[in-house]
């Protein structure tokens, strides 16, 4: 059977169906999951982080700003004082302030977020593209690893975002929180923000995958024509949601990174439970959900514009690659 199988699968007539002009029947191996290999994973991911913390950093400024409002009533840190303080204060460029931060962590931190999950979504879901507890757990895995990147510039972004900050740059609070606090500053808000981002970044994934499908099922005929469509509108969906239930977790990271700095508290032994509670002891349960207008916006457009764009930047490797195979 064997000798007769492999003539049969060379005759012209098998292949005679009218394909596309980049139509290529030829089977190669991919190198990695999707075709890519690794390092197009973190390029990929590196370039659409970037973009949309860019993107979305004004917002991000104001959500910083609300959350960090303790001496003021919770029903007056709205976004409107929040924007009304800034530009008192700073001026239009204050809504950039600490962004060279942001550049320097959003970078390397996505490289890191998207390919390790690409790689647990390959491992875990073992050919099932529907296993929305592999892509919820791979997203888990994806932050737990990110976090550890993106945390010490994420502090000293968010002390730079407040209103009258005592620093003048990156640099500045660098080596002033390296003299005055320790290392362990850069890292006081980690436990928090991995148990803020495990539960953000699983409803994230599995909201994306399935609403991406859902879409894509609504109108299978001009999938490819609407793929940058379905991408951004399945990011933005994903984003919302994950931020709207996450925002409690992102308000006590915002105290933590930003303790003792322009009138914050500054809590003795750093938990989440204390914090928790003093947030509540001081605004009520309402104070847990500080900034989560800006924080829905912030997410639901920088999803869309994250996933846009990382999508764009896999199809362009995988382009990249198919004509590396013909030639």
């Amino acid at each position: 059977m064997a000798t007769d199988a492999s003539p049969k699968f060379q005759k012209s007539d098998l292949i005679s169906v009218p394909q596309p002009p980049d139509y290529h029947p030829e089977i190669t191996v991919s190198p990695a999951h999707d075709g890519l290999h690794f390092w197009q994973f973190m390029i990929a991911g590196s370039i659409a982080g970037m973009v949309e913390h860019m993107a979305m950093f004004p917002v991000d400024t104001i959500k910083t700003q609300m959350q960090a409002m303790v001496s003021c009533p919770v029903k007056s840190a709205s976004v409107t004082q929040a924007v009304k303080s800034i530009l008192k204060s700073e001026g239009p460029l204050g809504f950039y302030r600490g962004i060279g931060a942001m550049g320097l962590g959003a970078g390397p931190a996505h490289a890191v977020y998207f390919s390790v999950y690409e790689f647990c979504k390959k491992s875990f879901s073992r050919g099932h593209s529907n296993n929305h507890v592999a892509h919820a757990v791979s997203g888990v895995f994806a932050t737990i690893a990110s976090d550890a990147v993106f945390t010490p510039m994420d502090v000293v972004k968010q002390r730079l975002q407040l209103s009258s900050s005592p620093y003048t740059g990156v640099w500045d609070c660098v080596r002033r929180m390296l003299r005055e606090e320790g290392i362990r500053a850069f890292y006081a808000s980690y436990r928090t923000t991995v148990l803020m981002n495990a539960p953000f970044t699983a409803v994230h994934f599995a909201t994306y995958e399935a609403a991406k499908r859902g879409l894509m099922q609504v109108s299978p005929e001009s999938v490819s024509d609407e793929r940058l469509v379905v991408h951004a509108t399945a990011g933005a969906v994903a984003g919302a949601l994950a931020a709207a239930v996450t925002t409690p977790l992102d308000v006590v990271k915002t105290q933590l990174q930003c303790q003792g700095v322009c009138g914050c508290d500054r809590y003795v032994n750093g938990s989440i439970r204390d914090v928790t509670r003093t947030i509540v002891k001081r605004d009520g349960y309402v104070g847990l959900m500080r900034g989560w207008k800006p924080r829905m916006l912030f997410h639901a457009p920088a999803a869309a514009i994250c996933w846009s764009t990382y999508e764009a930047g896999k199809s362009f490797f995988q382009e990249l690659n198919n004509n590396d195979n013909v030639t």
